[in-house]
């Protein structure tokens, strides 16, 4: 069960967001209408070369791995928090991950970038 929710949490996450970000940077028309943050995102994206384009697309990448990885590991109890001593546990139709989120993360990440 917890290797279902880490591939859904990777497909979700990591594949349809990274997509969505390459849509928005390649489809979205620029008008006077258009978020101030979105119009200097959007030029700067337009100002690289296609390779930087893949490079900012692989780092946007490995931001949400690291992302997804690091808020793994605080539920699995590997990671703390600062400030906090609350000890969180994510129960999956009301059974206990075991602590073993982050690691199967993890693991699906270095499968795929073996098949890579």
């Amino acid at each position: 069960m917890n290797d279902i929710f880490i591939k859904s949490l990777y497909e979700s996450i990591v594949n349809e967001n990274l997509q969505l970000y390459k849509d928005l940077y390649v489809t979205t028309n620029v008008t006077s209408k258009t978020d101030d943050y979105w119009k200097k995102a959007i030029g700067f994206y337009d100002s690289l070369t296609d390779e930087n384009k893949d490079i900012l697309m692989n780092i946007i990448e490995q931001t949400m791995i690291d992302t997804i990885s690091n808020m793994l590991g605080v539920i699995d109890g590997s990671s703390t928090l600062n400030d906090c001593s609350l000890e969180p546990k994510l129960l999956l139709d009301s059974i206990d991950t075991e602590g073993e989120l982050q690691d199967l993360f993890l693991e699906l990440i270095e499968e795929r970038d073996s098949n890579s």
